[in-house]
C-alpha cells in the first residue's frame, strides 16, 4: 500500500474546480511539510503548492496563483488542494509529497514520500 493515496482527478471544463485529497497512512502526517507537484506529458514534475507542517505558511507556484488553495487535516492524516478557475494547460497527473527533515549527529537527511498520483484532464 502506498503511503499517500491521491483522490479527486478526472475530467473538468475549462473554468471548472476540482479538489483533490490526498490520505497519508502509516506515518503521522502533523510533522511533515506537505505539497502538491503535476505532471504534464513530455513536461517535468513542477511543484505547484506546498504547506508546512501546521498548515501556517502556503506558498504557490505563479502560473497557479489565485486560482488554488492548498490545506491540511492533521487530525484526518489528509491533504487537500482545491483548484479552480481550470483551463486545458493544468490538465496533468498531481502528485501529493510529504517531507521531513531529519536532524542527527551524522548530519541531515529527508524522510520523504510520494503518492502514485491523480489525473486531472480539463477538456471540453
Amino acid at each position: 500500500q502506498w503511503p499517500l493515496v491521491e483522490s479527486g482527478g478526472g475530467l473538468v471544463q475549462p473554468g471548472g474546480s476540482l479538489k483533490l485529497s490526498c490520505v497519508a497512512s502509516g506515518f503521522p502526517l502533523i510533522l511533515y511539510a506537505m505539497s502538491w507537484s503535476r505532471q504534464a506529458p513530455g513536461r517535468g514534475r513542477e511543484l505547484v503548492a506546498e504547506v508546512t507542517s501546521a498548515g501556517l505558511s502556503t506558498i504557490y507556484t505563479d502560473s497557479m496563483k489565485g486560482r488554488l488553495t492548498i490545506s491540511r487535516d492533521n487530525a484526518k492524516n489528509t491533504l487537500f488542494l482545491q483548484m479552480r478557475s481550470l483551463s486545458p494547460e493544468d490538465s496533468a497527473v498531481y502528485y501529493c509529497n510529504a517531507l521531513r527533515v531529519i536532524t542527527t549527529t551524522q548530519g541531515e537527511h529527508n524522510d520523504e514520500y510520494w503518492g502514485q498520483g491523480t489525473q486531472v484532464t480539463v477538456s471540453s
